[in-house]
């Protein structure tokens, strides 16, 4: 728990990879703020998503709880306040709570946590990828949209995307000069939703070029050099393979360069940002929170996007930065559901609901736990069943309903290049790891849950063919 009267900053990027910060280590990729940030915090180097696409992991983040208590399944299903959030909890207590940027909810309108929503960018229409959730395996061919889900360009430049981040930049800014000219006594909180560096993969040309072919490593597990996806990877990714919708070679090296160029725009974004709470005067009174709502794959295994359970795609970044924060690095498995218990801690107010997450505060009172477990879940778009990870202590399970199991021993294979759910020297951590997550759900019953849902929401809709046509096919488009 910390001090009452600080108060509290959430920057949430989206599609950031977990591992793509120069503070961590990573070979190549520019984060000078927010390795900036991680020098007065602490680093958790172990956080994960609570699900792998974004409106399921916004309305997990809102709640504190796992999408299976949500039934938000999918990117058809935003939160719109239907169930308490963290923000309800710091209204119940009269703190200043309020939002700039992307959130992915329903609607302006909606009672979803926030006194104001600045430039909010929610669901198309309120209503999402309807279309994402037709999942079947004989169903979701009906709805097939070969658009490239990437963008039509990629490369330098700028998109609605970047232009929206500096929008929501300066709207921080002119926010932070406002509330320091108000002199207020009592602490607010402040979310910030930035989009970058989720596609289209389009970052003005001096960031393209901080990252050149030559600097960049080889693709990982590549397919095209003999790398076989797992077979329930294989079904999601044949209904859209953005890694065969590439023009040429040179243009999936420029998604790459424009990816990473997107963490580093992002970066100096955030630079701004905390430029303008040092220069108000909030800097010593002040607690900084960065995350992302999940990673993206980058053509690793063949894959772009998100929507699995690779480091790549489900780890994101996670930073507690302030004045009175322990400096360092927690290894302890996290995920959005601890950092939606933290930010009512923050405040001292009550959880929203009685969820499994853990305020990061607490967590950073305790040694490393190596038995404390991260859970994420997928029941979206492209699925043909839904999946399910722990996390716990060194050791990753992937259990795919209906398909073989994946275990990682992470660190020893940090790059998750050698499957040991099919040896036997594992049997006893593998059932250990399934007895843990039959210990949160049944994963067969959820997985019917999921579709009983999802089938009722589109036959609502009018059936297959008209549901088949609602939502945007890649990016959900900026507010105007």
């Amino acid at each position: 728990m910390t001090n009452k009267k600080e108060n509290l900053i959430i920057i949430m990027s989206d599609e950031h990879q977990g591992r793509a910060l120069g503070c961590i280590g990573h070979p190549f990729v520019k984060t000078p703020n927010i390795d900036r940030l991680a020098q007065k915090g602490v680093i958790f180097s172990n956080a994960y998503t609570s699900c792998p696409i974004c409106v399921p992991a916004r309305a997990s983040f809102a709640t504190g709880l796992p999408v299976h208590k949500n039934r938000l399944w999918d990117n058809a299903m935003p939160y719109y306040g239907q169930i308490p959030s963290w923000g309800h909890s710091l209204q119940s207590q009269n703190i200043s709570v309020e939002s700039i940027g992307k959130l992915h909810y329903r609607s302006q309108e909606d009672d979803d946590g926030f006194d104001k929503k600045h430039i909010p960018m929610m669901v198309v229409d309120g209503v999402g990828m309807v279309w994402g959730s037709i999942r079947r395996e004989n169903e979701r061919k009906l709805v097939y949209r070969n658009e490239r889900m990437l963008g039509k360009y990629i490369g330098p430049g700028n998109s609605k995307y970047t232009d929206y981040d500096e929008a929501v930049v300066q709207k921080a800014i002119d926010w932070l000069e406002k509330k320091q000219n108000l002199n207020e006594q009592e602490p607010w909180c402040l979310y910030i939703g930035l989009v970058a560096p989720h596609f289209p993969l389009v970052v003005p040309q001096k960031y393209f070029d901080m990252y050149p072919r030559e600097i960049l490593p080889e693709i990982k597990l590549d397919p095209d050099k003999g790398y076989k996806m797992h077979p329930w990877i294989a079904k999601q990714n044949e209904i859209r393979n953005s890694n065969n919708q590439f023009n040429d070679e040179n243009e999936k090296w420029s998604a790459i360069s424009a990816y990473f160029g997107l963490c580093s725009f992002l970066d100096d974004n955030i630079g701004k940002i905390i430029n303008a709470v040092n220069d108000n005067g909030f800097i010593d009174n002040t607690n900084i929170i960065y995350t992302s709502d999940h990673g993206d794959n980058v053509g690793t295994r063949g894959l772009w996007g998100k929507s699995n359970f690779y480091e790549e795609s489900c780890c994101i970044p996670l930073i507690l930065s302030g004045p009175m924060i322990k400096k360092g690095i927690c290894e302890t498995p996290v995920t959005l559901m601890d950092l939606s218990e933290t930010i009512v801690d923050h405040f001292q107010c009550k959880s929203p609901n009685d969820g499994p997450g853990e305020t990061l505060y607490k967590i950073l009172e305790n040694e490393y736990d190596d038995t404390r477990i991260a859970f994420s879940e997928y029941h979206a778009s492209s699925s043909i069943s839904g999946a399910y990870m722990i996390r716990k202590g060194k050791w990753k399970y992937i259990h795919y309903v209906g398909f073989q199991p994946e275990l990682f021993d992470l660190e020893k294979d940090p790059e998750e290049i050698f499957d040991l759910s099919q040896v036997d020297d594992y049997n006893s951590i593998l059932n250990e790891l399934k007895s843990d997550l039959f210990k949160i759900c049944d994963p067969e019953e959820i997985n019917k849950q999921a579709f009983i849902d999802q089938d009722k929401m589109i036959k609502g809709f009018g059936g297959i063919e008209a549901a088949g046509k609602l939502g945007a096919t890649g990016a959900t488009p900026p507010p105007k």
